[in-house]
């Protein structure tokens, strides 16, 4: 066989199954997925909120985040509600630009309030990260991974047993998840990023 023949039959560097999974959901309306996405909103709409899903549904994507198919992971789905907050309507008076009650954007991503209200659900468990899934008119979803801290399996394994330390008790209110630090501004650090740590605490305390 020549050089060239080899060349051709070579298979082409990232081309794999989460490779084509990848790229299917760069497009999630478009392809194969655009209709299997309708149906699995009709299906999900019916579930239960923030259930267990026996295997991902983005698999590619939950393997980047930390997930492994072994005791001990476990993945949730659940749904938050889209658009900003609403406040009841202001009886006093005051001016038409200070009644301030559409518009109101909250500290926290959408993502970050899945992964939180997971948390509050299932207490015994700690979050390892999150993705998106799919969203209609009313609803966002995620799916959010999940450990448990107090498996076996997860306490001797070398690449995961970190989560079991106190330090990561409840990471999902502190902002430690990927969510939680592009919230914080963690994504930049060093010079030309000195002010890009917001903090929803410190809010109208922090200096200038």
């Amino acid at each position: 066989m020549s050089e060239n023949d080899q060349n051709e039959t070579r298979k082409p560097r990232g081309t794999n199954m989460y490779s084509h999974i990848r790229d299917a959901w760069k497009t999630p309306n478009k392809g194969y997925l655009r209709d299997l996405n309708r149906q699995r909103r009709i299906r999900w709409r019916r579930e239960i909120n923030f259930s267990r899903v026996e295997r991902p549904t983005r698999l590619d994507r939950a393997r980047a985040l930390g997930y492994k198919a072994k005791q001990g992971f476990v993945v949730i789905r659940g749904r938050v509600p889209k658009g900003s907050f609403g406040k009841r309507a202001v009886r006093a008076g005051r001016r038409a630009k200070r009644l301030g009650f559409n518009k109101i954007t909250g500290g926290k991503s959408q993502q970050r309030i899945a992964e939180e209200r997971a948390q509050k659900r299932f207490t015994n468990l700690e979050v390892l990260n999150s993705y998106w899934v799919g969203a209609d008119g009313q609803y966002e979803w995620y799916e959010i991974i999940m450990v448990d801290p107090y498996h076996p399996s997860i306490m001797n394994d070398p690449k995961i047993n970190w989560i079991c330390t106190v330090n990561h008790k409840g990471r999902a209110y502190r902002g430690k998840t990927g969510a939680g630090k592009k919230g914080r501004g963690q994504r930049n650090k060093g010079k030309g990023a000195e002010k890009v740590r917001p903090s929803i605490r410190a809010k109208g305390r922090r200096g200038k």
